[in-house]
């Protein structure tokens, strides 16, 4: 519909303008009395020529936004806007019974229109506190035009968000400098659709420190659900105590997994294992109800002697108050003790993950490097999935989430075998190291929507397990430049120098101060600090990673010229051109001794150079560079490559300054060419070359040409990058320019 409209004014604004230019030949065959009349006739037209241009802006500039549909596919009679961030709120269990006064409650506490209401539903490990939350979330799902789920146990609430809406919504450019505080405040207004509410459930907090009153949105119509084990979290919430489950609740959810016959024949026993063994706790009930089902030729009375048995045999081996009542346990164990031992040793790799939703397809690529086979997987979904020990989050079964309780059951039966605790670890550690290799400088949207279902993991390996990192001179710093460059993909550049700062302390700690590894450390860090515009931190860290590479390495050393390099550009982002072409010609010529000229180094370098040259209006010495940069990378890289579209929009710029117009048109054409080629057709880049060609043919009065490359590239920013970033910003108002020119031109 709205190309349809597009394309009306478009042929509207076409037929004025004929009927002006029509007009305009009238005057000169007319007398002076008729062309007062036919001027003001001209003038009308060019005002609704305006009017029509000003509409055409207005409806790309929302042609992004369509109708919204309920969770029927039906038309809502309220409009919401759909959100560009997915739902993620897995799917409640099909055993839910009572709790009917929490989920009202906890509905009408978060109604209140007064400011951002946080409700904590806070209670014992196994209470049932998540299945609470989604419970409500399913039956208040049309209440909301959006729902989403943080699990809090490892990582702060900022952290979350932008793992959660990072590979959505790109940070804008100038945000990229300012705190974490104000780019989380960014992604709120962002992610908030336009119309209806959204709530937002943070899961297993340990404790208030990992929600912050800066982090929390300022939007009423946020309305926030927290599971918590802590009492009195935090007392602005509004909290919801929640309790052991009522005896006759405990009996319907075993009646509703089990059947009404089987414990109608023990109701009074059912009611003793509930309330002596299982102590009422949701979780331990529902795992004994799946353990019948299971074995359906078990009576109560032989139910309750295993659990009793488990229950001797775990308060033999180890104190379990973290588990808030030992049924869970005895539980859990009755469960366990029913697995294959091939599905335990499932279930113990699992217990190595995150607790967060997994990704089956990282379960697969870790278990090749154990004696696990794909058969022996499949059979350990389909047996932990019908006991209750793992639940899937998603309708396609993709990913599977453990509750806590359970998983550190796990951790400790894998823990009892210290063979294989170090095996599968080993495993584990190596497949999160195999996807942070895989992570470049400059990461796109799409890899860091690949990679984000493994950070949690990554991030784990990082705070837990590094002594189980293999050859950690080599490795120890891949864990941490994963993680970091993941945030800073995003423009996070707080949360990615946390994780840098945190590396350069274990690498020195773990492999001396005097390693090559600190200066990349150093490095990586002072790069970031560039990125923030902290010139300062960065140039000391940039000094003291080169001094240590020519110490270690000696001064002829390719990691040298990468310092180098690194220092000179950040003297050129600082106006300080003769200390960065000092550095920059020092870089070339070791490049030059230690690879010769015909390399991908070099021709980097010369055009960081000629860069420089350009920044200083040095034109005439900065295009040999560009067009000698240009031919090393058509001859050493594929002949379509994006470092190739990189140097002709930058010679092509070069020509534009000069105005040379005619030798940058068809530059900006191939680089724009390329880009289509190489990236999709809506990627961001692509839209800057469509902006850079449509910004040449209206300095040379082109207008017809270059509006509808700058129509184009509008719609790719919006749908890419958002209303309200920086990039749709300015190529809209080049927009505006345009039409004004091209009006003041009728």
């Amino acid at each position: 519909m709205a190309t349809d409209e597009l394309q009306n004014l478009q042929d509207n604004i076409q037929r004025l303008k004929k009927q002006l230019a029509g007009k305009r030949n009238t005057l000169v065959t007319i007398g002076p009395e008729e062309q007062v009349r036919i001027k003001q006739q001209i003038e009308d037209l060019r005002r609704l020529i305006r009017d029509f241009e000003r509409e055409k802006w207005d409806l790309v500039a929302s042609e992004s936004q369509e109708a919204s549909f309920d969770c029927r596919g039906e038309k809502s009679a309220k409009k919401v806007s759909i959100p560009s961030i997915p739902s993620n709120v897995g799917k409640s269990t099909v055993n839910f019974v009572g709790r009917e006064d929490e989920l009202t409650l906890i509905h009408q506490q978060l109604q209140t229109e007064q400011g951002v209401i946080v409700c904590a539903v806070e209670g014992l490990g196994g209470i049932g506190k998540t299945a609470l939350a989604l419970e409500y979330a399913k039956r208040y799902q049309q209440e909301y035009a959006a729902q989403y789920w943080l699990s809090l146990r490892l990582s702060g609430l900022a952290e979350e968000i932008v793992k959660l809406a990072g590979p959505y919504l790109s940070l804008p450019e100038i945000l990229k400098k300012e705190s974490l505080e104000k780019q989380v405040d960014w992604y709120w207004q962002n992610w908030l659709p336009q119309q209806g509410k959204l709530l937002l459930i943070l899961d297993d907090v340990p404790n208030i420190d990992r929600i912050p009153d800066r982090m929390l949105p300022k939007d009423s119509r946020i309305k926030i659900l927290v599971t918590t084990r802590e009492r009195c979290l935090n007392t602005e919430f509004e909290s919801i105590a929640l309790d052991v489950l009522p005896l006759d609740k405990c009996v319907e959810l075993l009646t509703k997994i089990v059947g009404t016959a089987k414990v109608e024949q023990e109701k009074a026993l059912v009611e003793q294992i509930c309330h002596e063994i299982l102590g009422r706790l949701t979780l331990a009930v529902e795992l004994v109800g799946e353990y019948l089902a299971k074995n359906r030729h078990l009576k109560f009375s032989h139910l309750r002697n295993k659990l009793n048995l488990a229950h001797a045999a775990l308060t033999k081996e180890r104190n379990h108050k973290d588990y808030g009542h030992l049924g869970v346990a005895a539980a859990i164990k009755i469960s366990w003790d029913d697995l294959s031992s091939a599905v335990q040793k499932v279930a113990m790799l699992l217990s190595l993950f995150a607790p967060v939703a997994i990704a089956w397809t990282l379960l697969e690529d870790t278990a090749k490097s154990t004696e696990i086979t794909e058969s022996e997987l499949e059979e350990a979904r389909r047996q932990l999935d019908n006991s209750h020990l793992m639940q899937p989050v998603d309708e396609d079964y993709s990913f599977y989430q453990i509750h806590p309780l359970v998983r550190e059951f796990f951790q400790q039966q894998l823990q009892a075998i210290p063979q294989i605790n170090s095996l599968y670890r080993c495993a584990f550690v190596e497949t999160l190291l195999t996807i942070a290799k895989t992570i470049p400088q400059t990461p796109t949207r799409e890899i860091i929507t690949a990679v984000n279902p493994a950070i949690p993991h990554l991030q784990l390996v990082s705070q837990t397990m590094l002594d189980d990192i293999p050859n950690p001179e080599d490795n120890l710093i891949l864990v941490f430049l994963g993680v970091a460059l993941f945030y800073k993909g995003q423009g996070e550049y707080d949360l990615a120098a946390v994780t840098l700062t945190k590396c350069c302390e274990e690498i020195q700690s773990r492999l001396g101060e005097n390693h090559p590894h600190v200066a990349a450390s150093l490095n990586n860090l002072a790069g970031l600090y560039r990125c923030q515009g902290r010139y300062t931190e960065a140039e000391s860290l940039y000094k003291h990673s080169l001094f240590l590479r020519e110490q270690l390495l000696g001064e002829n050393h390719l990691d040298v010229a990468q310092s180098l390099n690194n220092l000179a550009v950040l003297y050129e982002y600082q106006g300080r051109y003769a200390e960065a072409e000092y550095l920059c010609k020092r870089c070339l010529s070791l490049i030059e001794q230690l690879l010769g000229e015909n390399n991908l180094y070099f021709a980097t370098i010369l055009n960081n150079l000629a860069g420089l040259y350009e920044s200083q209006g040095r034109y005439a010495e900065a295009e040999p560079l560009y067009k000698r940069s240009l031919s090393l990378k058509e001859q050493l890289l594929v002949e379509n490559h994006p470092d190739v579209a990189t140097i002709l929009k930058n010679l092509a710029k070069l020509y534009e300054s000069q105005g040379r117009y005619a030798e940058a048109e068809p530059l900006y054409k191939r680089s724009l060419s390329l880009k289509e080629q190489l990236l999709e057709e809506n990627h961001p880049s692509v839209a800057t070359s469509l902006n850079n060609l449509a910004e040449l043919y209206e300095s040379q009065g082109r207008y017809a040409e270059a509006e509808p490359l700058y129509v184009r590239a509008i719609a790719i920013y919006q749908e890419r990058l958002g209303e309200n970033h920086p990039d749709t910003q300015k190529v809209r108002q080049n927009f505006r320019i345009l039409s004004n020119k091209a009006a003041a031109f009728l």
